[in-house]
């Protein structure tokens, strides 16, 4: 039996009618960029996350710049993140002169640990990236109280987790601003690259919509130094059918996790951990095991994919080495990321891939 990390053909296909339909409706418009499709688009996610403002950008990646850039974030400042997240949380911090200051994570949850941050504030810090890793959130009540005591802003890297609940509201509207990436692979994914960034603060909503255009304000007049960076409209029709079944499909997830759980509960793997105040929409559904290489090339034996999120935490990354971390700065990221395996998971994962993977896993961890 072959079992794919995910299957986007086998969501296409269940809804390959409106898909169909909303594509071609922009392809006879003729209006490709920042037209109709991403207005309304924009307009139903900011009402389905409970916000102001939803501003559709090209990438997650571009959304987390521009929302630094939207706040003055920049040269010479300092912003705390974590080092367990995907490259891109930092990359645009780098590349805005800014210096990540990493906060090690919480051994269950695998999130950034909010006793830890106060410590790392200076004089140079503006702001707080948390990051709501695999579909979970971060500790946000905590996170935005220390922000609020330091006058700093809150910038929530919720690229995993369109739809997760922290205490009832959702993920984007915790902090002062989120950003969502709709890479095809996520939770609810373009059939190429998107992005959004999503606020409550009309002002800096305006200055994402210039920004994403060059920093222009009307054509031909640039206010501010911006990039280019447009949610296209083919992107944002699909996504406007997708966020019809969004609730759906994560509650699937979840179903699919609950099955996981059930089936490994008596081996050595470590099941996610979901904190008592959130709601998982298990973007990822992540494991640590003692042995993960060992476990990692043995399924694949058995065409069974896997992924991991991810190996090497950041502040060890050869890129980042000029920040002066080191080996030992941050364990609890270091051991995570050396145990930690994603298995299969999608809406449509069938159950006897589920019976299949957990088979292969215990047979692994019996040995």
């Amino acid at each position: 039996m072959k079992v794919p990390l995910v299957d986007l053909v086998a969501q296409y296909k269940n809804i390959k009618p409106e898909i169909d339909a909303a594509i071609h409706g922009v392809l006879d418009s003729g209006a490709f960029i920042l037209g109709p499709a991403v207005r309304e688009f924009e307009k139903n996610m900011a009402e389905y996350t409970g916000v102001k403002h939803a501003v559709g950008v090209a990438s997650g990646t571009d959304a987390i710049q521009l929302a630094l850039m939207a706040y003055n974030i920049g040269e010479g400042d300092e912003v705390i993140t974590t080092p367990m997240t995907f490259v891109a949380t930092v990359e645009v911090m780098v590349l805005l002169g800014i210096k990540p200051v990493f906060v090690d994570i919480d051994p269950k949850t695998y999130i950034i640990d909010p006793n830890q941050i106060e410590a790392k504030i200076t004089p140079k810090t503006k702001a707080i990236v948390p990051v709501h890793l695999y579909g979970q959130c971060a500790d946000m009540d905590t996170i935005n109280a220390i922000a609020k005591k330091h006058n700093l802003v809150v910038i929530e890297d919720s690229a995993q987790a369109v739809g997760s609940l922290y205490k009832g509201k959702k993920a984007t509207s915790l902090g002062d601003t989120g950003c969502l990436s709709f890479f095809p692979s996520k939770n609810m994914g373009a059939y190429g690259d998107g992005g959004m960034v999503l606020t409550n603060d009309d002002k800096i909503a305006d200055r994402v919509r210039k920004l994403r255009v060059h920093g222009s304000a009307t054509k031909y007049q640039h206010v501010y130094l911006g990039v280019n960076s447009r949610l296209d409209s083919i992107q944002a029709a699909i996504l406007n059918v997708k966020l019809n079944y969004i609730d759906q499909w994560n509650e699937m997830r979840r179903q699919n996790a609950e099955k996981y759980n059930k089936r490994l509960q008596h081996t050595s793997a470590v099941t996610p951990y979901v904190a008592e105040y959130n709601t998982h929409t298990y973007h990822q559904y992540t494991l640590q095991v003692p042995d993960r290489d060992g476990l990692q090339a043995y399924l694949k034996e058995n065409e069974i994919a896997t992924g991991i999120h991810y190996p090497i935490p950041l502040h060890l990354q050869p890129a980042y080495q000029n920040l002066g971390y080191k080996e030992g700065d941050f364990p609890v990221a270091e051991e995570v990321s050396s145990h930690v395996v994603s298995l299969p998971m999608y809406p449509e994962l069938p159950e006897e891939h589920i019976d299949y993977t957990t088979e292969h896993i215990k047979k692994f961890l019996s040995k």
